[in-house]
């Protein structure tokens, strides 16, 4: 599985790194630090991810399962 945050969608409000501290980091302005970027997740991390992406408002958490 692998995970992206869409730039033009995330508004900041840490849900998705809240539920996946393991997997997601934020950065001084609150956003997280992959958006625009697609990172691998660790098996152990898929729910998490799964969870981080259901949480979103904005749907800006995207999933992609190999």
């Amino acid at each position: 599985m692998k995970i992206t945050v869409a730039n033009d969608r995330c508004m900041g409000h840490g849900r998705c790194y809240s539920l996946a501290p393991d997997l997601l980091d934020f950065d001084d302005e609150g956003y997280v630090t992959i958006r625009g970027r697609l990172i691998d997740v660790p098996g152990a991390q898929a729910d998490a991810a799964r969870d981080a992406a259901a949480s979103c408002p904005e749907q800006a958490v995207d999933l992609i399962e190999d």
